[in-house]
């Protein structure tokens, strides 16, 4: 069954922990931090104080994503603040610094990701899989909540789900960016194992309802 991670960029910052506790509560399985630098992305959002304060409120497993410059650098603080898993953006370093990156990652016993834009080809993923505990593949260009899902990312996910089965490796595929109830079972369709969500979780009065319906249950 698909995995349902929402993300934060569309809660309620100044009801950030009543908004944590519904999604938790509302069966959501990780919960996505999406971390902006404004050098990456054109966008700034949170930083490592905020991930050691929503540590202190939640079970749930964060999910980070790192959407900044040379991540190498901040690794080890995002995981001594609580960090369970770690996704970088291949376009952010060298290769020689995201190989490290995702030993690091792992060597502190947390999940290691790597995520590409939707201009980036699959190609230049394929030399991390096997280090790879997630795949993310963004559907929207990365930086800002609420965009329009991108269809043609679908034809990487399923080529991506392809590649995974065949070499039957444990990795998980996400996907972010404009995820709703109709993308999600596209999403799931060409083989997604976690759906990453904003607007359509916390915009929802109800969140269990709107976790289930993403889930397709």
């Amino acid at each position: 069954m698909v995995k349902i991670a929402p993300s934060i960029l569309s809660a309620d910052f100044a009801n950030l922990e009543k908004d944590i506790r519904s999604v938790e509560k509302g069966g959501a399985d990780y919960l996505h931090l999406d971390v902006m630098d404004g050098i990456f992305v054109p966008n700034i959002t949170i930083g490592v104080p905020v991930v050691k304060s929503i540590r202190k409120v939640t079970d749930l497993q964060l999910d980070v994503h790192l959407m900044i410059d040379r991540p190498i650098r901040f690794i080890k603080d995002f995981i001594e603040a609580g960090a369970d898993r770690v996704t970088l953006h291949l376009e952010a370093d060298s290769q020689k610094n995201i190989f490290e990156s995702l030993s690091l990652i792992r060597s502190l016993g947390r999940k290691a990701g790597l995520s590409i834009k939707p201009k980036t080809p699959l190609e230049t993923l394929l030399p991390y899989l096997d280090r790879l505990d997630i795949a993310l593949v963004m559907t929207v260009e990365p930086g800002f909540g609420g965009q329009k899902f991108m269809p043609d990312q679908l034809s990487k996910v399923s080529a991506l789900r392809a590649i995974i089965d065949q070499k039957k490796l444990l990795c998980e595929i996400e996907v972010d960016g404009g995820v709703n109830s109709e993308t999600a079972r596209l999403c799931v369709d060409a083989g997604v194992d976690v759906l990453i969500s904003g607007n359509t979780v916390f915009a929802s009065a109800d969140r269990k309802a709107a976790i289930k319906q993403l889930r397709g249950v």
